[in-house]
């Protein structure tokens, strides 16, 4: 058994997301969509993890994990409710958990768009809007000038090509339809031809609506870079570590890499880093998806548990954009801790290779803090170091909490010889 210390600086985080732990996030495009019918979203998020009242709470929660970096989302449909009046009340409270995110010994990573947008957004069209770019930057500009000169990194776009990489997974046919006729309903319910979000989205949009999304990155941060030019600025992407079998041909493998990932790493060349989010090896032969053999330990996406999938993300990531990395979310969505328990270690370990292979690493996030409202699968993913009673909202750790924590505190892992 081997001791491995990660670089001075390296940064240990969790992360969550506004409108899967606030609760009552009633302005925005996602709470709109699950409470029409039909509705893809199993559970309507409602109260969440009712983090909107106990944030200090949660704060606490990750400081005695002994994590010096904590990654929230601001929502944009709280800070602009209406389009062009913004909530002083809403950047207050989003000011104050920057404040005690720093004062408990944490950087602030911060991200501007994870997902939900107002409601009144996606009745334009969301991200198919010609206008949505400029209207993003606008929205980026306030939050910059409330409490910009805070944060530790910016994060733009929370994983604008995943509708792109779930297209890739074989999802049944009534899902898809299901999809459609809830972005109907929802159209039909706001009085508006064409309703969108950009985590429901049309197979035949989803080029137009990553150009809006891309174009939007931009904007964004051109605005940020502004007001602060020396603020780190990047966006996240989830990216699978798609590996060819041994002796199979690569064109499927390569040809999924340069739809769902390439040019967003292409992009992020202009940027201070590339946000990295994993869950899943996805092996590949000459014919495509190779699924898990009979037995093996899964996830709830059905996928094969393989704690290495990190580093090769990582890896991947670090050849094309070429920008240093920041792990913006790792974890495993499974009910069983155990599992988690002993995945935690030799994935990090994992990614510990890559930093002594030279790969610029900033830092690790894992997903999530707590278990929360996983959008449409809603409160039956569990990816949480913490449980979370649905009527009480008890935050209760689980052992992998323990796990990762005693990780973060000696900065190091044990790997096996």
């Amino acid at each position: 058994m081997t001791r491995r210390s990660f670089p001075d600086g390296f940064l240990w985080g969790v992360a969550h997301a506004g409108h899967q732990v606030e609760g009552d996030n009633s302005d925005s495009d996602t709470w709109f969509a699950e409470n029409v019918s039909p509705t893809v979203f199993k559970d309507r998020s409602g109260r969440a993890c009712n983090n909107w009242e106990l944030w200090r709470e949660d704060v606490v929660l990750a400081r005695d994990l002994g994590v010096t970096a904590y990654r929230f989302s601001v929502e944009w449909a709280r800070v602009e409710p209406v389009e062009g009046v913004f909530d002083d009340a809403a950047l207050d409270h989003y000011e104050a958990i920057v404040d005690e995110v720093i004062g408990q010994g944490m950087a602030p990573v911060v991200t501007f768009n994870h997902f939900t947008c107002p409601h009144w957004f996606a009745k334009r069209g969301s991200w198919l809007d010609p206008k949505a770019p400029e209207l993003f930057a606008r929205y980026c500009e306030q939050v910059m000038d409330r409490f910009g000169d805070r944060i530790a990194y910016a994060v733009t776009l929370n994983e604008p090509n995943l509708p792109h990489v779930l297209s890739w997974f074989d999802l049944p046919d009534f899902v898809r339809d299901l999809e459609r006729r809830t972005l109907a309903a929802a159209a039909e319910a706001a009085g508006v031809d064409h309703y969108r979000l950009a985590n429901v989205v049309l197979p035949e949009e989803i080029q137009m609506m990553e150009d809006g999304l891309a174009a939007g990155h931009r904007a964004a941060r051109t605005a940020i870079k502004a007001r602060r030019p020396g603020l780190p600025v990047g966006l996240s992407l989830a990216i699978m570590d798609d590996v060819v079998v041994e002796g199979a041909d690569p064109a499927a493998r390569d040809r999924k890499r340069a739809e769902c990932y390439q040019p967003w790493l292409e992009l992020a060349r202009d940027d201070d880093f590339i946000g990295v989010q994993n869950y899943e090896r996805v092996p590949f032969d000459s014919d495509g998806i190779v699924k898990p053999a009979a037995g093996a330990h899964v996830n709830v996406m059905g996928t094969e548990i393989e704690p290495l999938s990190l580093a090769g993300a990582v890896t991947y990531a670090f050849e094309i954009a070429q920008v240093p990395v920041l792990v913006t979310e790792h974890g495993m969505g499974t009910p069983d801790d155990t599992l988690r328990v002993a995945f935690i270690e030799p994935a990090l370990a994992g990614l510990l290779d890559t930093v002594e292979a030279g790969i610029p690493v900033l830092g690790y996030c894992h997903w999530s803090l707590m278990d929360n409202f996983e959008w449409i699968f809603g409160y039956d993913f569990q990816y949480g170091l913490h449980e979370v009673d649905r009527q009480t909202f008890v935050r209760t750790p689980k052992p992998s909490a323990g796990v990762y924590a005693a990780i973060a505190e000696a900065h190091a892992v044990v790997s096996r010889d």
